[in-house]
């Protein structure tokens, strides 16, 4: 039954981008399907980028506790380090792992870049959406 869920809900959620990125044009619309492919691939890429820098800090010293009080060390995984990085660019900030060290400067840059960018993409769109309408 569970599995039926999961692949129920894969379905769903694979429609839902088909029908989204689907060329379809409304009256003032400012979507660019090419610009949010580029953001997404972007965004990406810097998560993953980021958590490579956090893999290789890792290996020096502790960047991540799960308690700021007790300073318990975080499992140093890839896996956790690519979540703690996605999440951190997404602005979410649960707080289960808590940067110390170098991370902290880090992570405050990249969370920097992941509320700036998005900001960027649609001062973009905007630009070519009056670009279009005054051609």
């Amino acid at each position: 039954m569970a599995n039926f869920l999961v692949g129920a809900a894969l379905i769903f959620i694979l429609i839902n981008l088909y029908y989204f990125f689907t060329n379809k044009t409304y009256k003032k619309s400012y979507f660019s399907t090419a610009l949010f492919l580029k953001l997404f691939f972007v965004l990406t890429g810097i998560t993953i980028s980021f958590a490579v820098l956090y893999y290789a800090l890792s290996l020096q010293e502790v960047i991540l506790v799960e308690t700021i009080t007790k300073k318990q060390p975080a499992n140093h995984s890839f896996g956790n380090l690519l979540y703690f990085s996605g999440v951190t660019i997404l602005s979410i900030g649960y707080g289960d792992l808590i940067p110390v060290g170098p991370a902290r400067f880090f992570s405050l840059f990249e969370a920097a870049i992941g509320v700036l960018l998005p900001t960027a993409y649609f001062i973009k769109a905007l630009d070519q959406s009056k670009q279009g309408k005054e051609k």
